[in-house]
């Protein structure tokens, strides 16, 4: 553990380091039959996320576009958002929404969480949802994983601070570094990759729907 920790807080440190250069979201690319995509890079412990991700969401369901989110904790300044974003990708394994719910459940009581009753905050949201949480959140680390490849994507293509949102489409890619400007950046983008062609069983976020 020890080791791991070492190696993810040294990949925030490269990532501050290319804090100057704008990042490159040219491999983002919106779900299979969706012609545009919101990317959401985010840290469950950061304030300004916290305010945007509401906003992300609202804005992209006005303009009927999913969002996709992306795990980007930044580290020793922010001491619970890597175990906080290992819990949400276990309630996003229950169900998209109960993974987002629990993301804006996170943000909202942002200010009264710390390192030492963010499990606490865990338990209460899964009791409110009616679900059973395991004695180990993820005992096979493969939600772990899941967290680092996402950070370690957002490194390599120069995410140095959240949220860090992109507006995608199969030919461009737009950062928006101004949150407010994000409804005129989608409409843009739409007005270029023109009307979506839907698949069937796809979600509101653009993942397929499991078989029941």
């Amino acid at each position: 553990m020890k080791l791991f920790a070492k190696t993810f807080f040294l990949t925030v440190l490269i990532a501050l380091s290319v804090s100057a250069r704008a990042a490159d979201g040219s491999s983002l690319k919106p779900p299979a039959g969706v012609k545009v995509a919101v990317v959401m890079f985010e840290d469950l412990q950061c304030p300004s996320c916290a305010i945007n991700y509401p906003r992300v969401w609202a804005t992209a369901n006005e303009h009927h576009v999913p969002v996709l989110l992306r795990d980007f904790p930044l580290g020793p300044s922010h001491p619970w958002s890597f175990e906080a974003a290992i819990w949400a990708r276990f309630f996003d394994a229950k169900s998209e929404k109960l993974g987002n719910d629990f993301r804006a459940y996170l943000f909202r009581n942002q200010p009264s969480i710390y390192p030492g009753n963010l499990q606490q905050w865990v338990q209460k949201f899964a009791d409110d949802n009616h679900v059973a949480l395991p004695f180990v959140s993820d005992p096979q680390g493969k939600l772990k994983a899941k967290v680092v490849a996402d950070h370690d994507f957002g490194v390599k293509i120069g995410v140095s601070s959240t949220p860090t949102i992109f507006v995608v489409s199969n030919t461009e890619s737009r950062e928006v570094t101004k949150p407010d400007e994000l409804s005129q950046v989608i409409e843009d983008v739409q007005k270029k990759a023109g009307p979506d062609r839907p698949v069937k069983g796809t979600t509101a976020t653009g993942r397929k729907k499991k078989k029941s």
